[in-house]
């Protein structure tokens, strides 16, 4: 602004005194009003260049004291949806110390701890996720039953009185030390060994967190090279993780089937057994892919009768065991209150035990905002393939649009015509591709950019990364790799690959039940290319066929009505319902 003309303008009317006037001088009460005039001009042109330097550091500096995040939170949230609810300007910005892991200001939902199923004595700022999850997933129309609230309640006790250090785990850990189980002890635990790639793990310990249930022990869980950076702590008042001083931490690379301390193997030599009156401080279960005979009595009634005595049990595992719990007499009751509704049980418990730590939450909740916020419909889509060579692979494209475009998941594209203007009810679908290879999305983009939708619908389609290898071991990987599955789970339908437990943790987080692409053989598209699951619970890919009762081999998956084959592992096992029919 010139403020010289604004000083003219303010300036008062000359004096009528007309002599004064032609001289060029002014009375002296005319002289004051013009200095007074000239002041207040001064006043007034400080304050406009004031009053935006005020604004901005009220902005940052608000009357209640607390300081705003700075600018991807200011003039952010007006313009924010999820899923159809806006979040409101006026909300308080949910942040860390980790300034990867900021979410934009939320107003949280009254299912913010999942009905029940979580603890409500955490501090939110440690572990945004565990809070903010219930913004970004759709209200789950499964409850947990009441019963499993109490037990979770109960277990969450027990945790806090014999977690690492307290006075039980002390006294417990004597035992190891000695090598005996000395007397009745007052806490058990099961040691959860971290293996194989990360959606194992996840299944594995989901499993591992089910059997503690079940049998009043505490679940510790060895920490790998990355545990505490892909989840929040899931317990109160005590950590989860394993001390790294814990006596056998140094020997679990080299545990196996051949083990002296290992279960089957001491089964095996009749070295235990039901009558045994003196019971190792440990025993380690090994129920990895290549378990043998004498592993798989673990799934027995009367081992468990065994089990119950030792006070430190050690797993190793690469399998979701959980369908096989539901065989054994000895769980059937208490399964049947904690879970009513029996393909639950990894819905539940996975999103009890895993929550993202506020660095991978910031992966996710920034892909999302950016990326799936705005969409109509989310349609997630998991491309796992097992074949050698370089991808994409011609056949796992032509089966990814047989399957999505024969059930409707995406719409066809008019390649001759042209639709000049919107249809009404157009909608935007957002499609979430995940994979190693960039290829399948890109062609999939490519159809969408150069050919019209039949209907009208926009097509989206966002790939969050392409490592082109699993990268088991780093880091970052999994971070991402974590991510994706979470990101996946948001999905409103889902596509997934056969025998991936990637695609079986994002069905069970999201409380989906997905399209399954069928294993292709032969570099072939198989026909028809998909199926729709019999349930959100994953497949355990390698069960014992074995009868505990008749000591005999048997078809596991016809014993029960809610334990069944697999739809992409014929051999494998999964819970249903137990009134859906193959």
């Amino acid at each position: 602004m010139d403020l010289s003309s604004f000083r003219r303008r303010s300036s008062p009317s000359p004096s009528p005194d007309r002599g004064s006037a032609r001289r060029g001088f002014l009375p002296a009460p005319a002289r004051r009003l013009g200095l007074g005039a000239m002041r207040l001009n001064h006043i007034l042109a400080s304050t406009l260049l004031v009053l935006p330097l005020l604004a901005t550091i009220s902005v940052f500096y608000p009357r209640d004291g607390a300081r705003r995040p700075p600018d991807r939170a200011v003039g952010f949230a007006e313009a924010r949806v999820l899923d159809g609810r806006a979040l409101s300007g006026n909300a308080t910005p949910l942040v860390s110390d980790d300034t990867d892991s900021y979410s934009p200001p939320v107003d949280l939902p009254k299912n913010d701890l999942l009905g029940g199923l979580l603890a409500a004595e955490f501090d939110k700022q440690s572990c945004l996720s565990r809070f903010q999850s219930a913004i970004y997933q759709k209200i789950s129309p499964h409850k947990p039953s009441s019963f499993l609230v109490s037990k979770l309640r109960e277990y969450e006790k027990l945790h806090k009185r014999c977690g690492p250090y307290t006075q039980s785990y002390n006294e417990t850990l004597a035992n190891i030390n000695s090598g005996k189980a000395i007397g009745s002890t007052d806490c058990k635990y099961i040691v959860w060994i971290s293996f194989s790639g990360l959606g194992n793990r996840i299944l594995t310990l989901a499993s591992a967190f089910l059997y503690a249930l079940l049998t009043n022990r505490v679940l510790l869980v060895d920490r790998g090279k990355d545990m505490a950076d892909l989840f929040c702590e899931p317990f109160p008042g005590k950590s989860w993780l394993l001390p790294t001083d814990f006596p056998l931490v140094n020997q679990f690379q080299s545990f196996g089937q051949n083990s002296p301390n290992c279960h089957g193997n001491m089964l095996k030599n009749n070295i235990i057994n039901t009558s045994t009156n003196t019971l190792p401080a440990y025993l380690y279960l090994h129920l990895a892919h290549d378990y043998g005979d004498h592993d798989k009595l673990f799934f027995c009634d009367e081992e468990q009768t065994v089990l119950a005595k030792v006070p430190w049990l050690v797993l190793k595992t690469d399998n979701y065991f959980v369908p096989s719990l539901f065989l054994m007499s000895s769980f059937d009751e208490e399964l049947s209150k904690l879970f009513p509704d029996k393909e639950t049980v990894f819905h539940h418990l996975g999103r009890y035990l895993f929550h993202p730590t506020n660095r991978v939450w910031g992966l996710i909740t920034r892909y999302y905002q950016a990326y799936l916020a705005k969409a109509d419909e989310k349609i997630g889509i998991q491309v796992r393939v097992f074949e050698e060579g370089n991808g994409p692979f011609p056949h796992v494209m032509d089966q990814i649009l047989a399957c999505t475009l024969k059930e409707k998941l995406l719409p066809e594209v008019d390649e001759k015509g042209f639709i000049s203007s919107p249809l009404e009810n157009q909608k935007l679908k957002a499609v979430l591709l995940t994979s190693l290879s960039s290829g399948y999305s890109e062609k999939l983009k490519d159809m969408y950019w150069e050919y019209p939708t039949v209907n009208g619908d926009l097509v989206g389609i966002y790939q969050p990364s392409h490592e082109e290898y699993q990268q088991t071991e780093r880091q970052l990987h999994n971070q991402k790799a974590w991510a994706e599955m979470y990101l996946l789970s948001m999905s409103d339908v889902l596509v997934t690959s056969s025998w991936s437990t990637f695609g079986y943790v994002a069905q069970g987080l999201g409380g989906l039940k997905p399209w399954i692409l069928y294993k292709p053989e032969n570099r072939t598209a198989p026909n028809p290319p998909c199926r729709r699951a019999m349930s959100m619970e994953p497949c355990f890919h390698a069960p014992p066929f074995y009868d505990c009762k008749t000591k005999a081999g048997t078809d596991t998956g016809a014993l029960v009505p809610h334990v069944r084959h697999c739809e992409d592992m014929s051999w494998g096992l999964k819970v249903v319902s137990g009134h859906d029919e193959l």
